[in-house]
């Protein structure tokens, strides 16, 4: 199984200066979360930062697990799709197995499971929000940056869904 790639190409100027961090969505409609990893048949790719934000690539893939749960383990459709996410540094889902989600970990990708679906707009605001503040320290990794980088009282977002108390 292969990924068909989508790239988007826009002039460089329609972001910030700021180094954008790479998302991927799994999504069905590219419009809302609202997939399992293994089930997925898309991922929308953004670049975020604190101010802007772009879509600059879908993966469509043809093959996709069931979502009860249940891998054949002889086709191996999880690694094609660590792969094909390759440079993101957060990966959001409803829900992801144990062994993708150690396959996603070992590829620097943070995966953020979700209770329940959500327009991705609203998980693009709550990212850039995030990288307005104070990220958690698995953020500030990805983005090469040390704590005291960030202003010490701003809020942050927890990635359960719930805002930062």
């Amino acid at each position: 199984m292969t990924a068909r790639r989508l790239c988007l190409i826009e002039p460089e100027e329609t972001m910030t200066s700021e180094t954008p961090l790479k998302i991927a969505i799994a999504t069905n409609d590219r419009e809302t979360l609202d997939a399992h990893f293994g089930s997925a048949r898309t991922f929308a790719v953004y670049e975020v930062t604190p101010t802007a934000s772009r879509m600059v690539e879908v993966l469509a893939f043809d093959d996709a697990t069931d979502q009860d749960g249940q891998h054949d383990p002889v086709d191996d459709r999880i690694t094609p799709k660590v792969d094909a996410l390759a440079g993101c540094a957060l990966l959001f889902v409803l829900a992801i197995g144990g062994p993708a989600a150690a396959k996603v970990v070992r590829a620097g990708i943070h995966p953020i499971k979700r209770k329940a679906p959500e327009p991705i707009a609203d998980l693009i605001a709550q990212t850039q929000a995030m990288l307005a503040g104070t990220p958690p320290p698995f953020l500030r990794k990805a983005l090469g940056r040390r704590p005291s980088d960030f202003d010490a009282d701003a809020g942050g977002i927890d990635y359960a869904g719930e805002g930062a108390q």
